[in-house]
């Protein structure tokens, strides 16, 4: 599934291609896809003008001007397709999974491609999407001000599961997966089994700028591309060559001073990539 970098990096591409510009077509496919789609979706849709974009955890929130809130999630295999018109160039014809395409104001096409169908849309409006479902729960954003050392200290307390499996959940930290948890943890040489109580102080003062670093590199390679995903304009990412944990078991650790290698270990069904050398 896509992590934050992805749909980070996703979102800078579709600013790009819609804020300012009306939707001047929305055809849904299918009536559904994890979840049906709100009723009218096409309708309630069509004519409006984006305002802005912004991402939260691993959702895209679409502003629209009329206060309503377009919510999406890539799911598994979810991509956003970008095709802009240049001289007398067409459009590609439409694929099997291509579910909902947006016409854009300018000519651009943007096309939601899922082969799993795993992902999904909702519409609510401006003023009910803090409460929403998928956003009243969530932590803050590991990115923002609110997200630091006091404050992971503070909501860790008390937690005895790994910190691997804190740092997962999204009421403690919105948007974080598990190969960029793998990387902060190594970077921090934090153990990925050690009690998330444990983690304050120095631990803590450590964890979050590794967070935040390992976050920012990634979004700047435009994400790591593992199976299906791919930027707007159909590139790769590429911080997967930059990996210093996340599928390197065996492979020496390369922290500065370090001799250990990685190791793997399953976590609430889940691979973790560590070195027990260095991370305590």
């Amino acid at each position: 599934m896509p992590e934050l970098p992805e749909v980070e990096t996703v979102c800078r591409g579709l600013r790009g291609a819609m804020v300012g510009r009306v939707l001047t077509g929305v055809t849904a496919r299918r009536p559904d896809l994890r979840f049906p789609l709100p009723p009218d979706f096409s309708e309630r849709l069509q004519g409006r003008r984006i305002e802005r974009i912004d991402r939260r955890a691993k959702y895209i929130v679409v502003h629209l001007d009329d206060g309503q809130v377009l919510i999406m999630h890539l799911g598994m295999s979810g991509r956003m397709n970008v095709w802009a018109p240049q001289g007398s160039s067409e459009p590609p014809p439409v694929a099997a999974h291509d579910h909902v395409i947006f016409e854009v104001g300018n000519g651009s096409r943007v096309v939601f491609h899922d082969p799993r169908r795993f992902g999904f849309m909702a519409l609510t409006r401006e003023e009910a999407l803090a409460a929403h479902p998928y956003f009243a729960h969530l932590g803050p954003e590991p990115l923002g001000d609110g997200f630091s050392a006091d404050y992971l200290s503070g909501v860790l307390g008390g937690k005895r599961t790994p910190i691997k499996a804190a740092l997962l959940d999204q009421r403690v930290v919105a948007g974080l997966g598990n190969i960029y948890v793998c990387e902060a943890l190594h970077m921090s040489g934090i153990s990925p089994r050690r009690l998330a109580c444990s983690v304050s102080g120095q631990r803590a003062e450590r964890l979050v700028p590794a967070i935040r670093d390992v976050l920012e590199r990634a979004i700047e390679a435009g994400g790591s591309s593992l199976r299906d995903y791919a930027q707007v304009d159909g590139e790769l990412g590429y911080f997967q060559h930059s990996w210093k944990a996340y599928g390197r078991e065996g492979e020496a650790c390369g922290q500065p001073g370090c001799a250990g290698t990685i190791s793997r270990i399953v976590q609430s069904g889940r691979s973790t990539f560590f070195c027990g050398a260095h991370q305590r």
